[in-house]
């Protein structure tokens, strides 16, 4: 048996490389809204207000549903959050 190595989870267990490098963006931009939340101290309703969804949505976030959650939706939270998203497109190796 071989052993495969990946540089991500999300290349190990998804389908495809394009299913991968969504789920990397997306847990990314989940991730950086996780910590902006926490880092202000303000409580799921307060974020739930600021980001124009409601407190379940916020839950569903901080507990990483990834899975809820398109690429789309995730970069108007972080912008409505006061966040300046990237997007930085390499050749691969």
């Amino acid at each position: 048996m071989s052993k495969q190595r990946f540089t991500s989870v999300w290349d190990a267990i998804e389908d495809t490389p394009e299913e991968a490098e969504n789920m990397k963006l997306r847990s990314a931009l989940m991730t950086a809204l996780r910590e902006h939340i926490t880092r202000s101290g303000m409580s799921q309703a307060q974020a739930a207000q600021m980001l124009g969804v409601t407190q379940p949505r916020v839950s569903d976030m901080v507990r990483g549903k990834i899975n809820l959650f398109g690429l789309d939706a995730l970069v108007n939270m972080a912008t409505k959050a006061g966040l300046h998203v990237e997007m930085r497109v390499m050749e691969s190796a």
